[in-house]
């Protein structure tokens, strides 16, 4: 997609810096990747807070290893 925005000076270049990019859109294609990762786990941390995972009745660690 073809964008037009108005970015200041000071936060493209951090941007490029951190991320390393080849050039102005590679950088923004990764900080906007890491970005969207990082919510999509704060999202997934969420959901995981409100209802824990839980083991089956009667799992336990030593049944597992003593199946391998």
């Amino acid at each position: 997609m073809k964008v037009t925005a108005l970015i200041p000076d000071d936060i493209i270049h951090d941007v490029q810096e951190y991320t390393e990019g080849k050039n102005i859109t590679d950088s923004l294609v990764k900080a906007l990747s890491d970005w969207l990762y990082i919510k999509r786990i704060q999202k997934l941390n969420s959901e995981v807070r409100k209802t824990p995972l839980q083991f089956a009745d009667g799992f336990d660690a030593e049944t597992l290893r003593n199946t391998r």
